[in-house]
C-alpha cells in the first residue's frame, strides 16, 4: 500500500542561509524525519488562504510555533506574549475546522493542540508560571524540560503511547486552560492540560510535549498511530 500524504503547517520567520536573510516558510526537520520514519510521506504547508490543499492529503499535523493571539479567544495579550503571526493563526485555524469537516486525522504538537483547543472554543493561560508558580515546562526558550504526564485509561493518548503515565518534554509557557469541544484525557504532574482528544473522531489529537525531540517508543508510538489513521482514512475515500 503506498504511503499516506501528511501536511506539516509551518513557521513563517526571518532566516539566514547561504546569501540570504529574508522570511522563509520553515521547520524543524525533526517533524518530517519522525513522520518519514512513521511511513508517511510529507508536504510542509506554509500559511494561506482556504483549505483546498486538504484535498490532496490524508491527514494534518499542526506543527509547534509562536503563542496565539489572545483575540482569537477573547483575552487581552499577557506582557510575554508573542507578536502575533496572523497568517499562521488564520490558515491553522482553517486547516483544522476543514479537516475536522472532512473527518482526517489530525495531530496537534505544542501550539497545535493549542490551535485545535481555540477552534473548538477553548482558551489558554498566557503564562504558565503565573498559574503553576515555577518553570517546569520550559526553563528557557530553545530548551526542554521533562517531566511526568499521566493519560485517562482507555483513551487515545493511552492507546497511541501505551500506557497512563509518561515522561513527556516540554518547551512552553502557555498551556491549554479549557479545551472547549474536545475532551481533556492528559495532564502534567502539575495539572496542566498535556493531551486533548475527540473521542469519537478515527484520530484528533493534541500533545503539549514535542514528540519530534523525543527519541523514545511512545514518540515512536504516537506518529505510528497518527500515520496508520492517514492511511485508514485515505483507504475509506477510495
Amino acid at each position: 500500500m503506498s504511503r499516506p500524504v501528511v501536511g506539516l503547517t509551518c513557521y513563517v520567520e526571518l532566516a539566514t542561509w547561504g546569501a540570504w536573510k529574508t522570511r522563509a516558510a520553515l521547520i524543524h526537520t525533526a517533524y518530517t524525519d519522525c513522520l518519514s520514519a512513521a511511513g508517511a510521506l510529507v508536504v510542509i504547508v506554509p500559511p494561506h488562504e482556504g483549505d483546498e490543499v486538504l484535498d490532496r492529503l490524508d491527514g494534518l499535523v499542526i506543527a509547534g510555533g509562536a503563542d496565539i493571539d489572545p483575540a482569537r479567544y477573547s483575552r487581552e495579550p499577557h506582557a510575554t506574549t508573542d507578536i502575533p503571526r496572523a497568517d499562521r493563526d488564520a490558515s491553522e485555524l482553517t486547516l483544522y475546522h476543514g479537516a475536522r469537516q472532512r473527518g482526517m486525522p489530525v495531530l496537534g504538537i505544542c501550539r497545535g493542540l493549542q490551535v485545535m483547543a481555540v477552534a473548538e472554543g477553548g482558551h489558554l493561560h498566557q503564562h504558565l508560571p503565573d498559574v503553576v508558580g515555577d518553570l517546569r515546562h520550559r526553563a528557557e526558550p530553545g530548551t526542554f524540560s521533562e517531566h511526568g504526564a499521566t493519560f485517562t485509561p482507555g483513551s487515545l493518548a493511552a492507546r497511541v503511547t501505551g500506557s497512563t503515565s509518561a515522561t513527556v518534554n516540554s518547551s512552553h509557557h502557555q498551556a491549554v486552560a479549557d479545551a472547549g469541544a474536545l475532551t481533556v484525557s492528559g495532564w502534567a504532574d502539575d495539572d496542566t492540560i498535556e493531551t486533548a482528544e475527540d473521542p469519537n473522531a478515527l484520530f484528533v489529537l493534541g500533545v503539549q510535549w514535542h514528540p519530534e525531540h523525543g527519541v523514545d517508543d511512545i514518540s515512536r508510538r504516537l506518529f505510528a498511530a497518527f500515520t496508520d489513521a492517514a492511511r485508514e482514512y485515505r483507504t475509506s475515500l477510495t
